[in-house]
């Protein structure tokens, strides 16, 4: 099967548009991943002081973790900073390493999506192909997410499988490929956070305020990105149409879909843009006429009436 579909930025944008899109950035990298740290603190403070504010506080942490993540997907882009050494240092220890991922495990698995997108060598393909699913199926899938049963069988069943001596047959989500929660990196990265939370007298926080939101929010609003980045699109060959944008407003921005991931075609189309520049692109290619030739859907209410219809099946 050849390669995906490629589109030439020079055929939607002028040289002063795409110079100004393509620029790379020594601040706006590391200043999101502050962001998104201070976002975690943040809650979890919130949630020590007012006790009544810990669901909340779970569910902001959560979205942040996936925050985390996305950003590392743009250090696996090389997108984060000019210098790829300061880039892949930031993915490796501030981003990958406290949610159990691996920078240099997924650069390449990703890139191999990007480069198959869609196609049958697409690594990620098993994520799009069953959708369409029935309503019951969605539930059953959340419910499973939120009482972390997923996080169990993707994160935890593998470590005790290989601890009992089998066989670690049990798929993982495609952000965490290649980590581990054992790897040293995790581990250390870990116990700093435990042990900033025992210096300030609230050693359980690192077990209600990131463990927490690791395994019940976490994977909910993982699968919700993989769901509308792929799932149900109109061309599987068409590098407008076969990823999907997902408009979002403030309420998902903060709960599901943090640092511009729901410009999913535009990140596909142009893919070492950072994830800041998104929106502009988007914008540029609305003011051009593009969106209309591509797959983009006003919200993720919107995008689940797609994934999940498939009717019920009739009772025999």
């Amino acid at each position: 099967m050849p390669a995906a579909r490629r589109v030439d930025p020079k055929s939607f944008f002028t040289r002063e548009e795409w110079a100004g899109l393509a620029r790379r950035s020594n601040w706006r990298g590391p200043a999101l991943v502050l962001h998104c740290w201070a976002v975690i603190f943040a809650a979890a403070a919130a949630g020590i002081v007012w006790p009544i504010l810990m669901p909340l506080a779970v569910m902001v942490i959560g979205t942040r973790q996936l925050g985390l993540a996305i950003l590392m997907h743009d250090a696996a882009h090389g997108a984060l900073h000019r210098s790829l050494a300061i880039n892949d240092w930031i993915g490796r220890w501030l981003l990958s390493a406290p949610v159990g991922a691996s920078l240099e495990r997924y650069r390449p698995y990703h890139l191999t999506h990007h480069r198959f997108a869609q196609q049958a060598e697409d690594p990620d393909l098993g994520l799009s192909a069953p959708f369409p699913i029935t309503r019951r199926s969605l539930r059953r899938k959340v419910v499973r997410d939120l009482t972390g049963q997923t996080f169990y069988k993707q994160r935890v069943a593998p470590i005790l499988a290989v601890l009992g001596g089998r066989k670690a047959n049990v798929p993982t989500n495609v952000i965490f490929k290649g980590g581990s929660l054992l790897s040293p990196q995790f581990l250390l990265s870990n116990a700093v956070l435990f042990a900033a939370g025992a210096a300030a007298g609230v050693w359980w926080a690192w077990i209600v305020f990131w463990l927490l939101p690791m395994a019940v929010w976490l994977p909910l609003v993982t699968r919700l990105r993989n769901i509308a980045e792929h799932a149900c699109v109109p061309d599987d060959a068409d590098p407008l149409r076969h990823a999907r944008t997902t408009r979002a407003n403030w309420l998902e921005r903060a709960f599901i879909a943090p640092y511009w991931v729901n410009y999913h075609v535009e990140h596909h189309m142009f893919m070492h843009l950072p994830c800041w520049r998104l929106p502009r692109a988007h914008k540029l290619l609305e003011r051009k006429g593009v969106l209309a030739r591509m797959e983009v859907q006003p919200g993720y209410l919107t995008m689940l009436k797609l994934a999940t219809a498939r009717p019920e099946p009739v009772a025999a």
